[in-house]
Protein backbone atom coordinates (compact mmCIF):
# COMPACT_ATOMS: atom_id res chain seq x y z
CA UNK A 1 0.00 0.00 0.00
CA UNK A 2 1.18 3.65 -0.83
CA UNK A 3 1.73 5.91 1.65
CA UNK A 4 0.05 9.04 2.12
CA UNK A 5 1.06 12.78 2.55
CA UNK A 6 -0.84 15.97 2.73
CA UNK A 7 -1.44 19.30 3.95
CA UNK A 8 -3.00 19.82 7.82
CA UNK A 9 -3.51 23.09 9.52
CA UNK A 10 -1.83 23.31 12.77
CA UNK A 11 -3.20 26.43 14.16
CA UNK A 12 -3.63 30.23 13.15
CA UNK A 13 -1.08 31.09 10.36
CA UNK A 14 0.38 27.70 9.94
CA UNK A 15 -0.25 24.44 7.68
CA UNK A 16 2.26 21.63 7.36
CA UNK A 17 2.69 18.45 5.37
CA UNK A 18 2.35 15.46 7.02
CA UNK A 19 2.05 11.68 6.70
CA UNK A 20 -1.56 10.44 7.19
CA UNK A 21 -3.05 7.06 6.34
CA UNK A 22 -4.08 5.73 3.00
CA UNK A 23 -7.16 6.33 2.57
CA UNK A 24 -10.26 3.39 2.77
CA UNK A 25 -13.75 3.15 1.46
CA UNK A 26 -15.18 4.01 5.03
CA UNK A 27 -14.76 7.39 6.77
CA UNK A 28 -12.57 7.10 9.85
CA UNK A 29 -12.19 9.24 13.10
CA UNK A 30 -10.50 11.72 12.68
CA UNK A 31 -9.80 15.72 13.33
CA UNK A 32 -13.48 17.47 12.49
CA UNK A 33 -14.98 13.51 11.41
CA UNK A 34 -18.16 14.30 12.91
CA UNK A 35 -18.94 10.99 15.44
CA UNK A 36 -22.01 10.09 13.43
CA UNK A 37 -19.91 9.63 10.28
CA UNK A 38 -17.25 7.55 12.06
CA UNK A 39 -17.44 4.03 10.27
CA UNK A 40 -19.42 5.08 6.77
CA UNK A 41 -18.86 2.40 4.44
CA UNK A 42 -18.14 3.70 1.04
CA UNK A 43 -18.26 0.85 -1.60
CA UNK A 44 -19.86 3.64 -3.72
CA UNK A 45 -16.74 5.36 -3.32
CA UNK A 46 -13.07 5.47 -5.72
CA UNK A 47 -9.56 6.22 -3.88
CA UNK A 48 -8.04 8.74 -6.27
CA UNK A 49 -4.27 9.18 -7.38
CA UNK A 50 -4.77 13.23 -7.02
CA UNK A 51 -3.17 14.71 -10.10
CA UNK A 52 -4.09 18.70 -9.50
CA UNK A 53 -5.07 19.97 -5.91
CA UNK A 54 -5.53 23.98 -5.75
CA UNK A 55 -5.36 26.17 -2.34
CA UNK A 56 -8.49 27.85 -2.08
CA UNK A 57 -9.36 31.25 -0.51
CA UNK A 58 -11.91 29.26 1.66
CA UNK A 59 -9.10 26.96 3.13
CA UNK A 60 -7.52 30.31 3.84
CA UNK A 61 -10.17 31.78 6.19
CA UNK A 62 -9.21 28.15 8.00
CA UNK A 63 -5.84 28.36 7.84
CA UNK A 64 -5.75 32.96 9.34
CA UNK A 65 -7.89 31.25 12.74
CA UNK A 66 -10.83 32.57 11.47
CA UNK A 67 -12.83 29.62 11.71
CA UNK A 68 -13.46 26.88 14.29
CA UNK A 69 -11.57 23.76 12.45
CA UNK A 70 -9.72 22.08 14.83
CA UNK A 71 -5.85 21.41 14.52
CA UNK A 72 -4.65 18.65 12.83
CA UNK A 73 -7.81 18.86 9.93
CA UNK A 74 -6.42 17.87 6.63
CA UNK A 75 -7.18 20.52 4.16
CA UNK A 76 -8.30 20.35 0.43
CA UNK A 77 -11.73 20.49 -1.52
CA UNK A 78 -10.07 21.20 -4.96
CA UNK A 79 -9.29 18.18 -6.45
CA UNK A 80 -8.89 16.82 -9.93
CA UNK A 81 -7.30 12.96 -9.67
CA UNK A 82 -6.96 9.32 -11.77
CA UNK A 83 -9.24 6.62 -9.98
CA UNK A 84 -6.70 4.42 -8.39
CA UNK A 85 -9.24 2.00 -7.08
CA UNK A 86 -13.15 1.30 -7.33
CA UNK A 87 -15.03 0.36 -4.73
CA UNK A 88 -17.80 -2.33 -5.16
CA UNK A 89 -20.90 -0.57 -5.79
CA UNK A 90 -19.17 1.44 -8.33
CA UNK A 91 -20.90 0.67 -11.69
CA UNK A 92 -19.84 2.94 -14.62
CA UNK A 93 -16.38 4.95 -13.45
CA UNK A 94 -13.08 2.48 -13.82
CA UNK A 95 -9.79 2.23 -12.93
CA UNK A 96 -7.18 4.78 -14.72
CA UNK A 97 -9.89 7.36 -15.32
CA UNK A 98 -8.89 10.50 -15.10
CA UNK A 99 -11.88 12.69 -13.60
CA UNK A 100 -12.70 16.31 -11.59
CA UNK A 101 -14.06 16.37 -8.41
CA UNK A 102 -17.11 18.89 -7.18
CA UNK A 103 -16.40 19.99 -3.74
CA UNK A 104 -20.02 19.55 -2.83
CA UNK A 105 -20.14 16.12 -1.61
CA UNK A 106 -23.26 14.78 -2.87
CA UNK A 107 -24.95 11.40 -2.71
CA UNK A 108 -27.62 12.09 -5.90
CA UNK A 109 -30.62 10.46 -4.04
CA UNK A 110 -32.29 13.03 -1.54
CA UNK A 111 -34.62 15.29 -2.36
CA UNK A 112 -32.17 18.47 -2.82
CA UNK A 113 -29.39 16.12 -5.19
CA UNK A 114 -32.29 15.26 -7.38
CA UNK A 115 -33.80 18.92 -7.45
CA UNK A 116 -30.01 19.78 -8.50
CA UNK A 117 -29.21 21.49 -5.45
CA UNK A 118 -25.61 19.36 -4.78
CA UNK A 119 -24.38 21.94 -2.25
CA UNK A 120 -26.99 21.24 0.23
CA UNK A 121 -27.05 17.18 -0.03
CA UNK A 122 -29.02 16.19 3.24
CA UNK A 123 -27.14 12.64 3.65
CA UNK A 124 -23.88 13.47 3.61
CA UNK A 125 -23.45 15.64 6.78
CA UNK A 126 -25.02 15.04 10.00
CA UNK A 127 -24.94 18.42 11.24
CA UNK A 128 -25.92 20.30 8.75
CA UNK A 129 -27.37 20.45 5.11
CA UNK A 130 -24.19 19.96 2.71
CA UNK A 131 -20.42 18.82 2.84
CA UNK A 132 -17.17 19.32 1.36
CA UNK A 133 -13.67 17.73 1.83
CA UNK A 134 -10.93 19.17 3.77
CA UNK A 135 -13.51 22.20 5.44
CA UNK A 136 -14.51 22.49 8.84
CA UNK A 137 -18.48 21.44 9.82
CA UNK A 138 -18.85 19.90 6.48
CA UNK A 139 -19.16 16.24 7.74
CA UNK A 140 -15.36 15.21 8.11
CA UNK A 141 -14.32 13.97 4.91
CA UNK A 142 -10.87 13.87 4.58
CA UNK A 143 -9.37 16.48 2.23
CA UNK A 144 -7.33 16.56 -0.87
CA UNK A 145 -4.41 18.15 -0.97
CA UNK A 146 -2.75 14.92 -0.68
CA UNK A 147 -0.85 12.58 -2.62
CA UNK A 148 -4.35 10.28 -2.45
CA UNK A 149 -7.92 10.89 -1.50
CA UNK A 150 -11.48 8.83 -1.13
CA UNK A 151 -14.27 10.10 -3.50
CA UNK A 152 -17.63 8.60 -1.92
CA UNK A 153 -20.56 8.49 -4.37
CA UNK A 154 -18.20 8.31 -7.32
CA UNK A 155 -20.54 7.47 -10.17
CA UNK A 156 -22.70 10.46 -9.22
CA UNK A 157 -19.99 12.67 -7.87
CA UNK A 158 -17.22 12.04 -10.58
CA UNK A 159 -16.65 14.60 -13.78
CA UNK A 160 -14.93 11.85 -15.82
CA UNK A 161 -12.70 13.50 -18.72
CA UNK A 162 -13.42 11.54 -21.80
CA UNK A 163 -9.66 11.93 -23.46
CA UNK A 164 -7.44 11.71 -20.96
CA UNK A 165 -4.26 13.06 -22.87
CA UNK A 166 -6.05 16.18 -23.97
CA UNK A 167 -7.44 16.53 -20.08
CA UNK A 168 -3.48 16.58 -19.08
CA UNK A 169 -2.76 19.02 -21.53
CA UNK A 170 -5.44 21.50 -20.32
CA UNK A 171 -5.23 20.11 -16.75
CA UNK A 172 -4.30 23.67 -15.33
CA UNK A 173 -7.36 24.55 -16.72
CA UNK A 174 -9.28 21.54 -15.97
CA UNK A 175 -8.81 21.62 -12.42
CA UNK A 176 -10.77 24.87 -11.70
CA UNK A 177 -13.66 22.64 -12.39
CA UNK A 178 -13.53 21.55 -8.84
CA UNK A 179 -14.65 24.96 -7.39
CA UNK A 180 -13.46 28.23 -7.85
CA UNK A 181 -14.54 28.38 -12.13
CA UNK A 182 -18.48 26.86 -11.37
CA UNK A 183 -18.40 29.07 -8.17
CA UNK A 184 -17.63 32.28 -9.91
CA UNK A 185 -19.87 31.30 -13.06
CA UNK A 186 -22.52 30.67 -10.47
CA UNK A 187 -22.35 33.99 -8.89
CA UNK A 188 -22.85 35.94 -12.10
CA UNK A 189 -25.64 33.29 -13.07
CA UNK A 190 -27.32 34.21 -9.77
CA UNK A 191 -26.58 38.51 -10.62
CA UNK A 192 -28.65 37.75 -13.24
CA UNK A 193 -26.05 38.15 -16.13
CA UNK A 194 -27.29 38.56 -20.00
CA UNK A 195 -25.57 39.79 -23.05
CA UNK A 196 -25.35 43.64 -22.63
CA UNK A 197 -25.64 43.03 -18.87
CA UNK A 198 -23.21 45.70 -16.97
CA UNK A 199 -21.67 44.16 -13.63
CA UNK A 200 -19.50 44.91 -10.59
CA UNK A 201 -17.22 42.01 -9.14
CA UNK A 202 -16.27 43.20 -5.37
CA UNK A 203 -13.21 40.92 -5.26
CA UNK A 204 -10.21 40.24 -7.30
CA UNK A 205 -9.24 37.36 -6.09
CA UNK A 206 -9.68 33.78 -8.23
CA UNK A 207 -13.06 33.36 -7.54
CA UNK A 208 -13.70 37.48 -8.33
CA UNK A 209 -11.45 36.35 -11.55
CA UNK A 210 -13.69 33.53 -12.20
CA UNK A 211 -16.62 35.85 -11.80
CA UNK A 212 -15.81 38.14 -14.21
CA UNK A 213 -14.58 35.49 -16.57
CA UNK A 214 -18.16 33.73 -16.26
CA UNK A 215 -20.01 37.31 -17.01
CA UNK A 216 -17.73 37.65 -19.74
CA UNK A 217 -18.96 34.26 -21.31
CA UNK A 218 -22.79 35.19 -20.55
CA UNK A 219 -22.52 37.92 -22.70
CA UNK A 220 -21.84 41.49 -20.28
CA UNK A 221 -21.34 44.79 -21.97
CA UNK A 222 -18.90 45.80 -19.08
CA UNK A 223 -17.35 44.07 -16.00
CA UNK A 224 -15.73 46.08 -13.52
CA UNK A 225 -13.94 44.32 -10.56
CA UNK A 226 -12.56 46.07 -6.98
CA UNK A 227 -10.32 45.01 -4.84
CA UNK A 228 -7.73 46.69 -2.39
CA UNK A 229 -4.78 45.44 -3.84
CA UNK A 230 -2.72 46.87 -7.37
CA UNK A 231 -1.30 43.46 -8.41
CA UNK A 232 -4.95 41.69 -8.40
CA UNK A 233 -6.51 44.57 -9.99
CA UNK A 234 -4.09 44.31 -12.57
CA UNK A 235 -4.70 41.25 -13.43
CA UNK A 236 -8.42 41.52 -13.98
CA UNK A 237 -7.48 43.94 -16.47
CA UNK A 238 -5.35 41.57 -18.19
CA UNK A 239 -8.49 39.75 -19.37
CA UNK A 240 -10.31 42.98 -20.01
CA UNK A 241 -12.13 44.01 -17.16
CA UNK A 242 -12.51 47.54 -15.75
CA UNK A 243 -11.10 48.32 -12.46
CA UNK A 244 -12.52 49.81 -9.12
CA UNK A 245 -9.78 50.60 -6.42
CA UNK A 246 -11.80 50.62 -3.28
CA UNK A 247 -8.80 52.18 -0.81
CA UNK A 248 -9.27 55.10 -2.88
CA UNK A 249 -13.39 55.05 -1.89
CA UNK A 250 -16.50 54.17 -2.05
CA UNK A 251 -17.08 52.59 -5.72
CA UNK A 252 -20.35 54.48 -6.87
CA UNK A 253 -18.25 57.15 -8.36
CA UNK A 254 -15.26 54.97 -10.07
CA UNK A 255 -18.31 53.32 -11.14
CA UNK A 256 -19.95 56.15 -12.79
CA UNK A 257 -16.34 57.38 -14.34
CA UNK A 258 -16.49 54.08 -16.43
CA UNK A 259 -20.15 53.80 -17.25
CA UNK A 260 -21.64 57.60 -17.02
CA UNK A 261 -24.02 56.18 -13.80
CA UNK A 262 -22.94 54.79 -10.40
CA UNK A 263 -24.83 51.75 -10.47
CA UNK A 264 -24.82 48.39 -12.67
CA UNK A 265 -27.02 45.84 -13.44
CA UNK A 266 -25.63 42.89 -11.76
CA UNK A 267 -23.13 42.63 -8.56
CA UNK A 268 -21.23 39.67 -7.27
CA UNK A 269 -19.55 39.45 -3.67
CA UNK A 270 -16.47 37.77 -4.08
CA UNK A 271 -15.27 38.55 -0.37
CA UNK A 272 -17.20 37.31 2.06
CA UNK A 273 -16.98 37.78 6.42
CA UNK A 274 -13.29 38.98 6.07
CA UNK A 275 -14.54 42.41 4.23
CA UNK A 276 -12.73 45.61 4.72
CA UNK A 277 -13.96 48.95 4.46
CA UNK A 278 -13.42 51.31 1.54
CA UNK A 279 -11.33 54.57 1.38
CA UNK A 280 -10.00 55.95 4.28
CA UNK A 281 -11.37 52.54 6.29
CA UNK A 282 -9.62 50.75 4.02
CA UNK A 283 -7.55 48.60 6.40
CA UNK A 284 -10.15 48.25 8.95
CA UNK A 285 -12.10 44.56 8.75
CA UNK A 286 -16.04 45.54 8.59
CA UNK A 287 -17.71 42.65 7.43
CA UNK A 288 -20.96 43.96 5.91
CA UNK A 289 -19.23 46.76 3.88
CA UNK A 290 -19.01 44.57 0.59
CA UNK A 291 -22.80 43.31 0.90
CA UNK A 292 -24.13 46.82 2.12
CA UNK A 293 -22.08 48.22 -1.10
CA UNK A 294 -23.39 46.07 -3.83
CA UNK A 295 -27.16 46.94 -2.67
CA UNK A 296 -25.93 50.38 -3.10
CA UNK A 297 -24.20 50.36 -6.83
CA UNK A 298 -27.11 47.61 -8.17
CA UNK A 299 -29.85 49.39 -10.06
CA UNK A 300 -33.46 49.21 -8.99
CA UNK A 301 -34.88 45.24 -9.83
CA UNK A 302 -31.48 43.69 -9.99
CA UNK A 303 -29.76 40.84 -8.36
CA UNK A 304 -26.47 40.17 -6.19
CA UNK A 305 -24.50 37.18 -6.25
CA UNK A 306 -22.89 35.62 -3.19
CA UNK A 307 -20.71 33.07 -3.75
CA UNK A 308 -18.58 34.96 -1.52
CA UNK A 309 -18.07 32.81 1.90
CA UNK A 310 -20.04 33.51 5.47
CA UNK A 311 -19.56 31.57 8.55
CA UNK A 312 -21.75 30.46 11.44
CA UNK A 313 -19.04 30.45 13.61
CA UNK A 314 -15.86 32.85 13.45
CA UNK A 315 -13.35 33.09 16.70
CA UNK A 316 -11.44 36.59 14.91
CA UNK A 317 -14.69 38.49 14.54
CA UNK A 318 -14.75 42.14 15.00
CA UNK A 319 -17.59 41.99 17.49
CA UNK A 320 -19.82 39.16 19.38
CA UNK A 321 -22.10 39.62 16.34
CA UNK A 322 -19.75 38.90 13.47
CA UNK A 323 -18.14 36.07 15.81
CA UNK A 324 -21.83 33.92 14.90
CA UNK A 325 -21.87 35.21 11.47
CA UNK A 326 -24.52 38.40 12.56
CA UNK A 327 -24.03 40.98 10.30
CA UNK A 328 -25.30 44.89 9.96
CA UNK A 329 -27.21 44.52 6.97
CA UNK A 330 -29.03 47.67 5.39
CA UNK A 331 -32.01 45.29 4.81
CA UNK A 332 -34.05 48.38 4.00
CA UNK A 333 -32.39 49.59 1.18
CA UNK A 334 -32.44 46.08 -0.25
CA UNK A 335 -36.12 46.14 0.08
CA UNK A 336 -36.96 49.68 -1.02
CA UNK A 337 -34.47 48.58 -4.59
CA UNK A 338 -36.17 45.29 -4.78
CA UNK A 339 -33.14 43.37 -4.92
CA UNK A 340 -32.44 39.80 -5.06
CA UNK A 341 -30.10 37.48 -3.22
CA UNK A 342 -28.14 34.44 -3.68
CA UNK A 343 -26.05 32.87 -1.09
CA UNK A 344 -24.48 28.91 -0.41
CA UNK A 345 -22.39 27.31 -2.01
CA UNK A 346 -21.99 26.63 -5.71
CA UNK A 347 -23.63 23.05 -6.66
CA UNK A 348 -20.78 22.71 -8.83
CA UNK A 349 -22.78 19.79 -11.07
CA UNK A 350 -24.92 22.37 -12.35
CA UNK A 351 -22.13 24.07 -14.68
CA UNK A 352 -19.04 21.54 -14.57
CA UNK A 353 -20.03 19.33 -17.67
CA UNK A 354 -20.55 22.79 -19.60
CA UNK A 355 -17.99 24.52 -18.52
CA UNK A 356 -15.68 21.29 -19.35
CA UNK A 357 -16.56 21.64 -22.78
CA UNK A 358 -15.97 25.29 -23.36
CA UNK A 359 -11.92 24.43 -21.94
CA UNK A 360 -11.68 21.54 -24.09
CA UNK A 361 -13.27 23.76 -27.08
CA UNK A 362 -11.03 26.36 -26.02
CA UNK A 363 -13.65 28.86 -25.77
CA UNK A 364 -11.76 30.01 -22.21
CA UNK A 365 -8.38 30.19 -20.77
CA UNK A 366 -9.54 30.18 -16.94
CA UNK A 367 -6.28 29.14 -15.88
CA UNK A 368 -4.41 31.66 -17.24
CA UNK A 369 -7.09 34.40 -16.40
CA UNK A 370 -6.60 33.00 -12.61
CA UNK A 371 -2.43 33.12 -13.19
CA UNK A 372 -2.50 29.08 -12.10
CA UNK A 373 1.04 28.64 -10.86
CA UNK A 374 1.84 24.98 -9.93
CA UNK A 375 3.75 23.97 -6.95
CA UNK A 376 4.77 20.14 -5.40
CA UNK A 377 2.98 19.42 -2.21
CA UNK A 378 6.23 20.34 -0.42
CA UNK A 379 5.95 24.08 -0.78
CA UNK A 380 2.18 24.45 -0.24
CA UNK A 381 3.01 25.96 3.19
CA UNK A 382 5.05 28.75 1.07
CA UNK A 383 2.23 28.65 -1.46
CA UNK A 384 -0.55 29.79 1.40
CA UNK A 385 1.70 31.65 3.04
CA UNK A 386 2.12 34.08 -0.44
CA UNK A 387 -1.60 33.80 -1.53
CA UNK A 388 -2.32 35.28 2.07
CA UNK A 389 -0.27 38.40 1.05
CA UNK A 390 -2.27 39.19 -1.69
CA UNK A 391 -0.48 37.48 -4.46
CA UNK A 392 -2.56 37.91 -7.67
CA UNK A 393 -1.93 34.28 -8.36
CA UNK A 394 -3.88 30.78 -7.90
CA UNK A 395 -1.68 28.19 -6.38
CA UNK A 396 -2.29 24.76 -7.67
CA UNK A 397 -0.22 21.69 -5.84
CA UNK A 398 1.15 18.83 -8.07
CA UNK A 399 1.62 15.92 -5.67
CA UNK A 400 2.89 13.89 -8.07
CA UNK A 401 4.89 15.73 -10.83
CA UNK A 402 2.38 14.57 -13.32
CA UNK A 403 1.41 18.07 -14.51
CA UNK A 404 3.72 18.98 -17.77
Amino acid sequence: MASNRAVAYIGPGTVEVQEIPYPKLELQDGPGVNPANVGRKCEHGVILKVVTTNICGSDQHMVRGRTTAPENLVLGHEITGEVVEVGRDVEFIKQGDLCSVPFNIACGRCRNCKEGKTGICLNVNPARPGAAYGYVDMGGWVGGQAEYVMVPYADWNLLWFPDRDQALEKITDLTMLSDIFPTGFHGAVTAGVKPGSTVYVAGAGPVGIAAAVGAQLLGASVVIVADLVESRLAQARSIGCETVDVSKGSPQDQIEQVLGVPEVDAAVDAVGFEARGHGADAGTEAPATVLNSLMDVTAAGGAIGIPGLYVTGDPGGVDEAAKVGALSLSMGTGWAKSLSFTTGQCPVMRYNLGLMKAILADRVQIAKAVNATVIPLDEAPAGYADFDSGAAKKYVIDPHGMVA
